[in-house]
């Protein structure tokens, strides 16, 4: 032990390690306080730490048990801190038994997960200012305007829910007069958006039959689409590794999916005909390829094919709000199987479900449900005991 004066020591052990004691005699008990090694902290800053402690010493506190009780309140406030992702869920589970429907609910859940939570779920509530309010609503705020409306509401509720509870402090930056308003225009000023042409799902079978006189590539894509309510993108790279014949089954990887999660879809009868007509001519790795070597059809393809067919008021976009209009009106098949074959984020729950397999088979008794009314056999109403 090596004296600096004023009880600060310079300890050598017998491994030559060089450490910083403070020695101090309270109540007539010597103690010894480590300071830290010599490597971390300098002698400056050993000395000052000494006078910290002797400051206490002369108070009659004990620099020991001081230390002990501040690092005991730093781990306290420090499970306190709350990220944005576990305050929305404590709020949604607060508050969805008031709310009218678990659709409601989900909704919630879902815009967050699918806007939110990958800007800053994971963060602090106490951090989530301005500006990373911003970066979420401003990319949809021009072409969804009601989506983006609705989340900045929910952003604020849960951000007052946190103040109230004192994991965050200051303004809510998610606030609309005063301060968004100032960023963003007004919803009624935005131009409204203009949404997808569906077709009737009543004439669902009509379209398929003439579809069908249709010979082109184009046409055998565009059914595959309607029959797997797929989007555009995804019908056009799909891939013939991604596709599984003997198990009826269709993969499409996260990174070509909006939700940016793999999507499994269960192949119809009717949509493995569809492969089966292509698998003749198949060419290259793209199921419905292009003119040009290793291309796929234009994005332009379904469109220019439907203005062909003198059906320029639809898009193929639509035929996804075709279909849940048929499940919702002609189905008793539960809204998260119709959500799930449409790909959108759905809760927690039922995504576990998915995985077990079990909202697979619902949805691939589904899509043949579905093949069945496109193809015109099936125009009753299906009955629940069909629906499983």
């Amino acid at each position: 032990m090596h004296a600096d004066g004023g009880g600060l020591y310079l300890q050598i052990s017998r491994f030559d390690t060089k450490s910083w004691v403070f020695r101090f005699t309270l109540e007539k008990k010597t103690r010894d306080m480590g300071l830290g090694p010599v490597h971390t902290i300098s002698l400056s800053e050993a000395r000052a730490e000494a006078e910290k402690c002797r400051k206490l010493v002369r108070e009659g506190l004990d620099p020991i048990e001081q230390r002990r009780l501040a690092r005991g309140q730093i781990r306290a406030e420090a499970k306190k801190v709350m990220t944005f992702k576990e305050c929305a869920e404590k709020y949604i589970s607060a508050h969805s038994a008031g709310w009218k429907s678990v659709k409601h609910s989900q909704q919630w859940t879902n815009t967050l997960a699918a806007y939110a939570y990958p800007r800053f779920g994971d963060l602090p509530v106490q951090v989530v200012d301005t500006g990373l309010v911003m970066q979420v609503l401003e990319p949809i705020w021009l072409t969804k305007t009601e989506t983006a409306s609705r989340l900045r509401g929910r952003i604020e509720v849960i951000l007052d829910w946190a103040s109230v509870r004192k994991f965050r402090e200051g303004e809510n930056p998610a606030r609309w007069k005063g301060h968004l308003d100032m960023l963003l225009p007004a919803r009624s000023k935005v131009q409204k958006v203009k949404h997808h042409s569906a077709l009737p799902y009543t004439e669902a079978g009509l379209f398929i039959a003439e579809l069908r006189q249709q010979d082109s590539v184009s046409a055998l894509g565009l059914e595959f689409l309607i029959l797997t309510v797929a989007r555009t993108s995804e019908v056009l790279k799909a891939r013939w590794e991604e596709i599984s014949v003997d198990d009826g089954l269709w993969t499409i990887p996260a990174e070509r999916m909006k939700v940016e999660k793999e999507h499994r879809v269960p192949l119809s009868s009717a949509a493995l005909n569809v492969l089966a007509e292509m698998k003749k001519s198949a060419r290259n790795q793209f199921v419905f390829p292009g003119m040009r070597n290793n291309t796929t059809l234009s994005n332009m393809a379904f469109l220019q094919l439907l203005k062909r067919m003198g059906r320029a008021d639809l898009t193929a976009h639509g035929f996804r709000s075709t279909f849940r209009d048929w499940a919702a009106e002609r189905t008793n098949y539960p809204a998260d199987v119709a959500e799930m074959a449409l790909a959108h984020s759905v809760s927690s729950k039922v995504e576990a479900a998915y995985r077990r397999g079990d909202m697979f088979e619902k949805r691939r008794k589904m899509m043949e449900d579905w093949a069945a009314f496109v193809e015109g056999s099936s125009a009753d109403v299906i009955r629940l005991a069909d629906t499983g």
